[in-house]
């Protein structure tokens, strides 16, 4: 009996590195993630969270935006480079610079709330019904087992609330950073990404997995986990690098903006579900071993 329990501790020990070598786990579920991603369903559920979005920030924007914008003016007159290059430009018969310079800054800084609240509704509105999509599809008969419990809707805000902290604590305490290019390149979606794999794994295996299931695949495939999860930072720079566009762009900002926005999202639906792939693959897999 004893002999047979350290057998399958061997093995759960070694499945992150048993998956199969030829379907190569995380391309696998890139390749079927983008599939799914294209359908007509999938396309019409990233509009629920850009309509979600839209009336959040227009609701935020009448009631705050006059009172933050003429707080921020106030900082920014005396924000010593700031007076220095508005000085300068004045001298060359441009006036008035604080007063443009203030609403970019701001809406640059909005730019990570919208990246916050995109993630944050996919993960808790969409990502349950593009994992049952999945599993629907891809992994028929997946279940939890008797008398085992998923987590709850409370668990999986707590934990992405949790997550969204921390991920906020590192942005602030590493912007100093950013000022270095290399750093600029790496740091935002290393956080970025960190936070995805916390939140889409967590709430890909949460009606289908139990709590000791979830923990186990979190610690054997946190690497590969946490790599779509970078990866999936970087797919996001593209629709951050549009709405930095059109906050530098007046004109076309009422344009970019929604689009960038409908782009983080479909970024982190495709995110949810290349990790919804792996997860509940790495999922099979472990009670394939577990039942050996």
């Amino acid at each position: 009996m004893g002999n047979n329990k350290v057998v399958q501790l061997k093995k759960l020990g070694t499945l992150g590195k048993a998956a199969p070598q030829a379907a190569k786990p995380i391309v696998a579920a890139f390749k079927r993630a983008l599939r799914d991603m294209i359908q007509p369903r999938v396309l019409g559920l990233s509009l629920v969270p850009l309509l979600v979005i839209g009336i959040l920030l227009m609701g935020l924007g009448v009631f705050f935006w006059a009172d933050a914008l003429t707080v921020w003016r106030g900082w920014l007159a005396g924000f010593g480079p700031v007076v220095w290059l508005n000085s300068l430009l004045t001298g060359w018969g441009i006036q008035g610079v604080a007063s443009v310079i203030a609403p970019l800054l701001l809406l640059l800084l909005a730019l990570p709330v919208i990246i916050i609240s995109s993630l944050l509704v996919v993960a808790l509105f969409l990502t349950p019904a593009l994992t049952r999509l999945v599993a629907d599809k891809h992994y028929h008969g997946l279940v939890l087992p008797a008398g085992a419990k998923g987590a709850s809707l409370l668990t999986s805000v707590l934990w992405s609330l949790g997550s969204t902290a921390l991920a906020v604590l590192a942005l602030l305490v590493s912007m100093p950073l950013w000022l270095i290019p290399p750093f600029f390149l790496l740091l935002p979606p290393l956080i970025w990404g960190w936070l995805t794999y916390r939140v889409m794994a967590f709430d890909a295996l949460a009606d289908h997995a139990s709590s000791q299931e979830r923990q186990f695949i979190f610690k054997e495939h946190r690497m590969r986990l946490l790599g779509i999860g970078i990866l999936s930072g970087y797919l996001g720079t593209v629709p951050g690098l549009v709405g930095a566009f059109g906050v530098l762009s007046v004109v076309l900002l009422p344009f970019l903006l929604p689009l960038a926005i409908w782009l983080y999202v479909l970024v982190f639906i495709f995110s949810s579900l290349w990790f919804a792939h792996y997860a509940l693959n790495a999922l099979v897999q472990l009670r394939g071993v577990q039942s050996a």
